[in-house]
């Protein structure tokens, strides 16, 4: 299976249309059908449904269209690095974010650090916990910022300054949006809508042995969209603060959980990871920023 034929797969997936797709490729339609024949053939699994002028993944095909995207992205990511080994005032870093307010501390170490070298370029995707770890356990990325407490048998781990505080957001005219604070009294029974990741790890921390009497309605991995139905009135978000508008015309409010239920975070990489040169300097950077770390 050829990289090159992947490409071709991933970018017919997107545009779900095979002439489209053949031009952006510069192909004509006639060889870019034939090389997906041949994947098929080669994988012995069908991967598209054809349509009279459009083309559907079959279940097959999503998988092949996951696996793909990460192995190009790790292809992309070796030729870049090799690229980048003689070049120690350029080159790129890949970095995976969990959903904090204290992103803005990363954002500007990259801020300060492209000012001293303009030539480094960075990527960066977001995610749940669970998305940017595993994304750097293949080595697609060079750094996760998480918000659960990282396994230290596999990563190095700088922590950051702050801890995220969490609360609920809410219709601004609803009866709860009145208290200062939220009890697990005031939310028991109530349609709730939370991340997978904080309804396993850290909602228990709150509430202990009650949890059975908490009703999660949705969940949801980014909180704009948990935020969204919110405004609806379907449910309240339990989020950490920062995270969703609730400015004067947002329609919504947020509400400190009490007793205070505080997360971590942490930039984490794994250990014996080998970093280009410019990516070393980053971690020196970061290391001075929030404290230094034994390199095991």
């Amino acid at each position: 299976m050829e990289i090159r034929t992947l490409r071709y797969f991933l970018e017919t997936a997107r545009e779900e249309n095979m002439s489209r797709a053949a031009e952006r490729l510069h192909l004509s339609q006639s060889t870019l059908s034939k090389q997906l024949k041949n994947l098929e053939d080669e994988l012995g699994k069908k991967l598209f449904v054809r349509h009279s002028f459009s083309i559907e993944l079959t279940e097959e095909g999503m998988l092949l269209r996951k696996r793909a995207e990460d192995l190009l992205s790790m292809a992309d990511k070796i030729t870049a690095e090799f690229s980048a080994m003689d070049n120690i005032v350029g080159g790129n870093i890949y970095f995976g974010c969990a959903e904090s307010y204290q992103v803005r501390y990363l954002a500007r170490c990259i801020r300060r650090f492209k000012e001293q070298y303009p030539d480094f370029h960075y990527h960066v995707t977001s995610g749940d916990t669970e998305q940017v770890t595993e994304k750097l356990d293949k080595g697609i990325l060079d750094f996760a910022l998480i918000v659960e407490e990282p396994d230290r048998q596999k990563y190095h781990v700088l922590k950051m300054p702050e801890s995220d505080r969490w609360g609920v957001a809410m219709p601004a005219d609803c009866d709860l949006a009145k208290k200062e604070v939220i009890c697990f009294e005031d939310l028991a029974g109530l349609p709730l809508f939370c991340s997978g990741q904080g309804w396993k790890a850290d909602i228990p921390r709150w509430c202990g042995n009650r949890m059975d009497e908490l009703t999660l309605e949705g969940s949801f991995r980014l909180s704009y969209n948990g935020a969204v139905f919110a405004r609806e009135g379907l449910g309240y978000l339990l989020t950490f603060d920062h995270l969703v508008d609730t400015g004067e015309k947002s329609g919504l409010v947020f509400r400190p959980l009490f007793p205070a239920l505080e997360t971590s975070m942490y930039i984490i990489w794994k250990k014996r990871q080998i970093f280009t040169p410019i990516a070393e300097r980053f971690l020196t950077s970061l290391q001075e920023e929030f404290g230094d770390t034994r390199r095991e």
